[in-house]
């Protein structure tokens, strides 16, 4: 290339040279990415006709490579297409569109794609971060099962002739002499340590997986596109995150309130805890999503209210109350007795139930039957180019509007995913009013995990049994609702929206976690839920340090490439780590903070 032709590619960026040799004939390039559905086409660039036979005009432009393209070629002149191209470009490949004209007994019109330089693995830094964590887990299993057998574990003793290492083997690495993996009693001390008779180390498992997948999201995931947010319809890894932590949220609201009330608590003491914690949880988000404190003064009109720590605070609110209401005292003969009538978890929340079920329908109802000015009524989808760019003002539609009009564009977020592939205008914030009924709903379900957890506490076989009845419920109404189609369903999965398929879907995938925690963590013992039972027990600190300390050293540094995925997903990776290693310390220390 000569420097006239010369384009700087970043990130997920390819070089293609688009090479005219049409006579007379002048071209404009269109471009859409295949993952954009329903979308109008984009100009990309104008080539000009070429100046002689032989000699091509030739126009280099960057096109993404994080999904398959669309290449439209038309006739400038006659705004008629001449080609078009389907193609996935490699990350920095270098690549020629030939257009001319050929005869084969017939004029025809040929356009040819040539790799001139092939693209790197732009993957390859992540599956080699895998394969180390993988050959890391391996190994400290093995070193663990070594030091499980006694005669392994006497020889370290004598060689080292120490006994505090010998204490710290058969504390901290277990020993079938002190302790019996099948008997469900899994460091009881530990649990007194926090306070409750009913925490479960796979609950808090569960929560630090989701937590540790968030941070590392959040600080970018090595920017790859598979660790961002969907534009619209579909899942992504970031996508799973917050419906599980609010899932695991749910649980842990019946597992602590259960304790709490056993302890003599009174419920309008217990009311008052809760209308405090929903506050601080509400202010705490509301000052996490506004930094602009480090930029100058934030005018009040430009406040973002909703935000994750916000939902959280009014979907604990609400899911607390409801089972503070309705809680019973007689339930406690249930885990007294390890003995509960067959659908007893669900049974005894009829009024709870009744509830979540007259909230969904108020969602569907003002989803898919509110007016909305401009814009079909139901409309589901992102608004911008999109639809053929029929409504672009209509994002997120009956939830776009609602908030629009309670809390003013100016207290959104003004950069939604959907302006990646959409190019949506309006502002639109996933964690919006609507969708709050639906995270409510998410956190009910997990809430009856944690009925059955205690209602049938010691029964594993009718734990086990229930999670996979509702895993495989939820999941068949997503199949029905999706039509197992990510755009062509009846309500498709969608994390702006919170749509009800996007519960119910990751509603089945965190029972099958549970399914496989529970008795891997707490039945049989065979892992101690580590690294993530660690920010699993201090969750809202790990949150709030990792949202304000984000552009601070060490969790963010200069880095040599800007425009590396290596450098990009190591960064990430050690700055995930250290929350890791803060959790642990913390935990040691038994520094916990709660609100």
């Amino acid at each position: 290339l000569d420097k006239k032709r010369h384009v700087e590619l970043k990130m997920d960026q390819a070089l293609l040279l688009i090479h005219n040799e049409r006579l007379g004939t002048n071209l404009t390039v269109y471009w859409k990415s295949e993952r954009c559905y329903c979308c109008l086409f984009q100009f990309l660039v104008n080539v000009s006709q070429s100046g002689k036979p032989g000699k091509p005009s030739i126009v280099a432009v960057s096109v993404s490579t994080q999904h398959r393209s669309v290449l439209q070629i038309n006739d400038t002149l006659e705004e008629k297409e001449v080609c078009r191209l389907e193609y996935k470009f490699g990350e920095f490949g270098n690549y020629s569109v030939l257009v001319k004209d050929t005869y084969n007994g017939v004029s025809e019109i040929a356009c040819d794609l040539v790799v001139n330089k092939n693209p790197v693995d732009s993957d390859l830094p992540v599956s080699i971060a895998f394969l180390i964590g993988l050959s890391l887990v391996i190994a400290i299993s093995f070193l663990r099962l070594l030091l499980s057998l006694d005669d392994f574990s006497n020889w370290i003793s004598k060689a080292i002739n120490s006994r505090e290492t010998d204490r710290l083997i058969n504390s901290e690495l277990g020993s079938p002499s002190r302790a019996d993996p099948l008997s469900g009693d899994i460091q009881p001390e530990m649990w007194r340590q926090v306070g409750s008779p009913y925490r479960l180390r796979c609950v808090d498992t569960f929560r630090g997986l989701a937590l540790i997948l968030m941070v590392f999201v959040n600080y970018g995931g090595g920017k790859y596109w598979y660790f961002k947010h969907s534009s619209w319809n579909g899942l992504t890894v970031a996508d799973l995150v917050f419906p599980w932590f609010v899932f695991i949220m749910g649980s842990s609201i019946f597992l602590s309130m259960t304790s709490i009330l056993q302890r003599g608590c009174s419920k309008f003491k217990l009311l008052g805890k809760i209308a405090w914690r929903s506050f601080l949880l509400i202010c705490i988000g509301i000052f996490i999503v506004n930094p602009n404190y480090c930029l100058g003064p934030l005018s009040w009109d430009k406040v973002r209210i909703p935000g994750v720590l916000q939902r959280l605070g009014v979907t604990y609110f609400v899911v607390a109350v409801l089972e503070l209401l309705f809680a019973k005292p007689m339930l406690e003969n249930c885990v007294l007795e390890r003995s509960c009538p067959f659908l007893r978890d669900i049974t005894a929340s009829w009024p709870q139930w009744l509830f979540i079920l007259i909230l969904e329908s108020i969602w569907l109802g003002l989803t898919f039957l509110l007016p909305v000015p401009g814009c079909p009524t139901g409309y589901l989808g992102p608004g911008g180019i999109g639809d053929f760019g029929k409504y672009p003002n209509c994002t997120g539609g009956a939830a776009g509007y609602i908030d629009r009009l309670l809390l003013g564009d100016d207290h959104l977020y003004q950069h939604p995913s959907s302006a990646v592939l959409y190019h949506t205008k309006v502002a639109y914030d996933p964690e919006g009013i609507l969708g709050t009924i639906n995270s409510i709903v998410m956190a009910f379900l997990g809430v009856q995990a944690g009925k059955i957890l205690l209602y049938y506490k010691d029964q594993t076989k009718d734990i086990l049994i229930r999670f996979t009845v509702w895993c495989f419920i939820l999941g068949l109404i997503s199949v029905a609702l999706t039509k197992v189609s990510e755009n062509e369903a009846f309500i498709p999965i969608n994390k702006n929206l919170w749509s009800i398929s996007y519960v119910t879907t990751l509603s089945s995938f965190a029972f099958f976690i549970l399914l496989v925690l529970y008795p891997v963590v707490d039945v049989r013992g065979l892992w101690t839920g580590a690294p993530f039972f660690y920010p699993g027990m201090n969750s809202i600190l790990v949150y709030v340090g990792h949202e304000v300390f984000e552009d601070y050293f060490p969790f963010q540094w200069k880095l040599k490439d800007n425009q590396s995925h290596k450098e990009h997903l190591t960064q990430n990776i050690v700055a995930t780590a250290l929350w890791v290693l803060i959790a642990y310390i913390l935990y040691k220390k038994k520094i916990f903070w709660k609100i």
